[in-house]
């Protein structure tokens, strides 16, 4: 079969096309005829060597799939690795057959962007009606669902954006107000906007926009940690955290994966969200399995908007 290979860690040129077997049977896991992969940031951290959990190579990237099992059931499900690829195993524990009436674009955009945005707002967080939370990247995949699932459960969403057309989409989505997300005052902008500090919020790019995302949070206020898209790591001075009585929460959404009930209720929820129209994944670019490097090039540049993804067929 045709896969995206990494043999070394480095830049997006590392990802490069190759004939590889066909993955062997596992025990749990169903064999998926792929037609599309899901492209995120975890993928960028993984080709640099960045990733939460170490790699080893050769490896194929890719962490969500659509495709179909048992000759045409359409199914979407979460890997570790092995997406970018014709062919990939998936735990049947975190594979979902996908409702008629949703396409294979949108199911890929739910199921790992989908399910961290819900999880980050409503297990994390806790948001409730009235609060305001903060959502960076609100025009990306992730961002762009949790704008309109927290707008749906009656908060305030401020959406940071690094440009007028991806402000103004996140205006589309309901947020209440939106804030480029370039420059040194981004906490002074996050307060006007907010007319005053903001109760939640999320945070993935670290560095000093985590310090200034933070700096925006009430005390006794709750900031939810998903990411480092900038490579930067963040440190929080314990006293900071103990004058201001703040709450900062990591998350990774594998360590969802073995429970028995979080991802199916999201996942569902998800679904029965975008069957009903109040939900609406931003499905983006799709790039041929020969593209990924490009694709890679694109996500870091931060100028798509909507869920990126490798149309395995093409």
């Amino acid at each position: 079969m045709r896969a995206i290979v990494m043999r070394e860690f480095g830049g997006p040129d590392v990802l490069r096309l190759a004939d590889v077997p066909d993955p062997g049977p596992r025990t749990g896991h169903a064999r998926v005829d792929v037609t599309l992969a899901g492209i995120n940031y975890a993928d960028v951290h993984v080709r640099g060597n960045t990733y939460l959990a170490p790699v080893d190579l050769p490896y194929i990237p890719g962490n969500e799939v659509v495709g179909t099992v048992d000759g045409g059931r359409r199914v979407v499900g979460l890997t570790r690795g092995g997406g970018y690829a014709e062919r990939a195993l998936v735990h049947r524990r975190v594979t979902w057959d996908i409702p008629d009436g949703i396409s294979d674009a949108q199911a890929v955009a739910l199921v790992l962007q989908g399910n961290s945005a819900w999880h980050l707002l409503f297990t994390v967080l806790r948001i409730t009606e009235g609060e305001t939370v903060v959502v960076p990247a609100a025009a990306g995949g992730l961002g762009s669902l949790a704008v309109q699932l927290a707008t749906r459960a009656g908060a305030k969403v401020i959406g940071l954006a690094g440009s007028e057309e991806k402000r103004e989409l996140a205006r589309e989505l309901g947020a209440h107000a939106v804030v480029d997300s370039a420059g040194d005052d981004l906490t002074e902008r996050i307060l006007e906007a907010a007319g005053g500090p903001v109760r939640t919020a999320l945070e993935m790019t670290g560095g000093t926009t985590f310090a200034q995302t933070l700096a925006a949070v009430a005390p006794r206020g709750r900031l939810a940690v998903y990411g480092y898209a900038s490579g930067e790591m963040a440190n929080v001075p314990t006293r900071y955290l103990m004058e201001r009585s703040l709450t900062v929460s990591g998350f990774w959404l594998p360590q969802l994966y073995t429970d028995r009930t979080a991802l199916p209720t999201s996942m569902r929820a998800l679904f029965d969200a975008v069957a009903a129209g109040s939900l609406t994944p931003l499905t983006g670019a799709a790039y041929a399995l020969d593209q990924a490097a490009q694709a890679h090039h694109d996500l870091a540049a931060r100028t798509p908007t909507g869920k990126l993804m490798i149309d395995v067929a093409r």
